[in-house]
């Protein structure tokens, strides 16, 4: 692929996010910066342009990128606060989220996705990120609490640790809905006197696990 090839590539991938309803400014000159190309290897890197999802290792997925946008869109991430994402995957969304954010963690329960997703961000020089090994479901407990939690793989409810790790007033992003069927997309705002739910789209994603994957 030629630079100019690539070039028009990645004007057509922006055009994509705003036709798909990717509209702040922040979030798009986030997914500008970071080039979705090194997330992806071996048969499908040369379709890391398109709009749609990918398989990656350990039978997992990269998600289509218009709703990496839309999820971070949803979030309102200033760059104040602290993130978690449960579900590392390929490191993609961690990386736009390290653009925005002030300090981004991340977790997954595969190691190996884990190691390759930390070895992209030291060759991006993306040292706000932290990639840990750990059970999603469970959160992170230690940096607690979080301005901002999203999850990229769906629960049957809002996982009830997660939420209790989420500042008030804080946001938490999350597929809601069984592994084989439709999901929705929940935005879960915290208020002193409880929780707001907001529907924001379906979605597929893979199921959130509990444990630690085989590799």
């Amino acid at each position: 692929m030629t630079e100019d090839d690539l070039a028009t590539r990645k004007m057509q991938f922006l055009y994509a996010l705003r036709s798909r309803g990717v509209t702040d400014r922040t979030v798009l000159q986030a997914m500008e910066e970071i080039d979705r190309g090194p997330f992806i290897r071996g048969l499908f890197a040369e379709r890391a342009y398109e709009d749609m999802p990918l398989p990656i290792a350990c039978g997992q997925t990269i998600s289509q990128p218009s709703v990496v946008g839309l999820m971070t869109q949803a979030l309102q991430v200033t760059p104040r606060d602290k993130v978690l994402e449960v579900g590392t995957g390929s490191g993609y969304q961690a990386a736009i989220l390290a653009k925005i954010a002030r300090r981004v963690y991340t977790i997954d329960r595969h190691r190996r996705l884990v190691r390759e997703a930390r070895a992209i961000f030291e060759e991006l020089d993306l040292h706000t990120i932290t990639a840990i090994t750990s059970d999603g479901s469970h959160g992170l407990p230690d940096q607690a609490p979080f301005d901002r939690i999203i999850v990229t793989a769906a629960a049957e409810d809002p996982p009830g640790p997660l939420l209790a790790q989420l500042k008030v007033g804080g946001i938490m992003v999350v597929p809601v809905g069984q592994s084989d069927t439709v999901q929705s997309l929940i935005r879960v705002r915290k208020l002193e006197t409880g929780y707001e739910y907001d529907e924001l789209r379906e979605v597929r994603f893979v199921p959130l696990l509990e444990g630690l994957g085989k590799e």
